[in-house]
């Protein structure tokens, strides 16, 4: 078993295996035609860039030099970095070997070389072997929320990891005003973004209620999200196509 950085040759078997992946995870609960569109969302034309991006992190496991699995993670955050991982695929043919647990601590180690002080994974919670992977692992559950998929809404469950700190690294919130209002960023809460990272941002200090993003290129929050969970800013046009379930993030 080699674990590698992914290349522009591995898209088609990165498709594959995401395919097969979500269909054993999820078929269960979702429409088949919602996973197809989603693998085709993705992981299309736009995936052999996106393994060259600086923020991007995609480790594939090569079995025999067959792709069996792979790990698709993001740096994003200010004044902590986060490593997310965004989707942690393994084919269902090879599940049960310690392919995932494998590719999961080289994952965390290349994060961390990095510079990620906080480590995140989310599932839907209808996929409780995904839950239950991260937990066993160390991770712990630090939030959950609703997203939409068709006409349906599902529970998301969000976990998390201080690799090689005694507790919680969070930057602090940003208070900005708005329209009057006083609105606070997390700057180690974000999406990537096609000229700078997108920040959540929450209208309490609490981080109980979302107000929206804070865009880091131009430091607006004219951000909108259409409906197929696309962001943009409306002032510089940064923008972010999704890469997961994730139209919760509004």
């Amino acid at each position: 078993m080699e674990i590698r950085e992914a290349t522009a040759a591995d898209t088609d078997s990165i498709r594959e295996v995401a395919h097969e992946s979500l269909v054993a995870s999820y078929g269960h609960g979702l429409d088949e035609r919602v996973i197809d569109d989603s693998v085709d969302e993705w992981y299309g034309d736009e995936l052999a860039d996106e393994l060259d991006a600086d923020d991007a992190v995609y480790l594939v496991a090569e079995d025999d030099g067959e792709v069996v699995a792979f790990s698709q993670c993001y740096l994003t955050g200010k004044g902590g970095v986060t490593g997310e991982i965004s989707w942690l695929h393994v084919h269902p043919d090879h599940r049960g070997s310690g392919v995932g647990a494998r590719l999961l601590t080289t994952t965390e180690e290349t994060l961390v070389d990095h510079g990620a002080t906080r480590l995140t994974g989310k599932v839907l919670a209808l996929n409780e072997a995904g839950a239950d992977f991260y937990e066993h692992h160390g991770y712990e559950e630090v939030d959950g929320r609703s997203i939409d998929l068709g006409d349906e809404a599902y529970d998301e469950r969000v976990f998390a990891k201080y690799p090689g700190t005694e507790g919680e690294v969070a930057a602090p919130l940003d208070p900005h005003e708005v329209d009057g209002e006083t609105v606070y960023v997390a700057f180690d809460e974000s999406d990537r973004g096609s000229q700078a990272p997108f920040y959540l941002a929450y209208v309490d200090e609490d981080r109980g209620d979302r107000y929206g993003y804070f865009c880091g290129n131009c430091e607006g929050f004219e951000v909108t999200m259409d409906s197929m969970g696309r962001v943009l800013c409306n002032d510089c046009g940064n923008k972010r196509r999704p890469s997961r379930w994730d139209s919760a993030y509004l």
